[in-house]
Parts: C-alpha cells; structure tokens; sequence
C-alpha cells in the first residue's frame, strides 16, 4: 500500500531523515520507534506531503506522492494524525470532526460521524462542547475521530499516546487495534516502544535519521538491542 524509498529529507543543512525505505502492506499496522529527534515526525509530514523531500520516493497504491500537494494527498486515502492533537479548540467537536470530511463530497459523511461517536462514546456526549475544553486524552480521540472522517484507506498517527495518562493511553492503543480489526491499515509513531510493538505487524527503529533494526513486533521485542534501548531493561 505504501513504499518508501531511500527518503532523504532536511532543514536546511541538517539532514533530519537519511535515505531510509520501508513499506506498509494492506491491513498492517506499522510502527516506527526511536528517541527523539530520530526523524519520525519528519518521515510522517513528508508522505503527508507537509514537507518535501530532497530526494527519494514516496508511492502510495503504485501513485508517486512525491511532488503532490497534502490537499490533494487525503482525497486518495491517506489521513494524519498529527502529533500535538492540533485540533481547533473554539469549534466544537462536531466542527472538529465534520472539518475532517471537508475533502469528501459523497453522502457517507453523517454515517461516518456515526461511527466516530460508536468509536468514542465521549465525543457523542459532548459534540456541541468548545474542543478546547478537553483533556489531553479526549482531544486525542477527538484527532483520530477527525483523521477518520475522511475515510482513509491508511491512516498515520504520530505519538497519540504522548503525555496521556496510562488508562488513556491503553484506551488509546486499543482503538489502534480495533480500527485495525475494521480494516484500517496503520502506520503509527510512537514513543510507549512496548506498547506501539505489542500491536504491530512490523516495526523499523530509526536512530540519528536512519534505519538501524526492523523485524516483525514480536522480533523487535525480543531484541536485546530494543529491551535495552526503549524498554529500560539491563
């Protein structure tokens, strides 16, 4: 579904991301792990066309993304997530999520709102309520609700379990697995390594910009080298 090759992207002179491939096959969910400043936010606002790279490629469903612009990118089935949430905080929550379907013109939308608040009951309860006004964990669910909305065949989610408490976070990676299970394909950044490699199909850790271990979830748990570095184990 999606292929990545030898992707090289800078700020300025700094190369943030160094020539690295992976792919993301249909019905995954793919992680990608690593400290930060390791380049996976970068990786995600490339292929969401926010950033552009220097060199290297970027095909989703045999289309290069290369050169297309993030607006015309989401129509073809690829959604965001953004780290930070970056919901908009006066809208209300049904702003939120309908603003998430802006692209679409198909009269799927307002079963699709449907689904978010099946997904997140808590979004139902307080759809006419100031974004703004959430907890940390409610306004993540709210951002996955709102990358759902535009009906991705692929969906990025860039840490969603950053700065969450450890019930949200469970909450959160759960809704990962289920969206899987409904036919989402997934590929997710995230900082909790054990829990991102609990549920992926394959993971790839990124070091200083570049690739240094990929294997299976269950391989990259086992890995010394992972135990070691993200799990704090001796």
């Amino acid at each position: 579904m999606l292929e990545v090759k030898n992707l090289e992207v800078a700020y300025g002179k700094i190369k943030a991301v160094k020539g690295i491939s992976f792919d993301v096959n249909e019905g995954e969910v793919v992680t990608l792990i690593g400290t930060n400043g390791a380049g996976k936010t970068t990786t995600l606002r490339t292929i969401s066309g926010l950033l552009r790279p220097n060199s290297g490629t970027i095909t989703f469903q045999g289309r290069d993304l290369t050169s297309v612009a993030a607006h015309d990118i989401v129509p073809l089935g690829l959604a965001h997530s953004p780290e930070g949430r970056r919901i908009f905080p006066r809208l209300t929550v049904e702003d939120n999520l309908n603003l998430g379907a802006f692209a679409r013109k198909d009269k799927q939308i307002a079963n699709d709102l449907e689904a978010a608040f099946d997904l997140f009951p808590i979004l139902r309860e307080r759809r006419a309520q100031p974004a703004g006004t959430f907890s940390g964990g409610e306004q993540q669910m709210l951002a996955m609700g709102r990358a759902m909305m535009s009906r991705p065949k692929l969906l990025m989610l860039d840490e969603p379990s950053m700065g969450l408490s450890p019930l949200m976070m469970k909450k959160i990676m759960t809704t990962v697995t289920t969206l899987q299970e409904q036919g989402t394909t997934i590929l997710l950044v995230e900082q909790n390594a054990q829990a991102a490699l609990k549920r992926a199909t394959k993971g790839y850790v990124l070091e200083v910009g570049k690739i240094v271990l990929s294997g299976s979830g269950q391989e990259l748990l086992a890995s010394d080298d992972v135990r070691k570095a993200y799990l704090g184990e001796d």
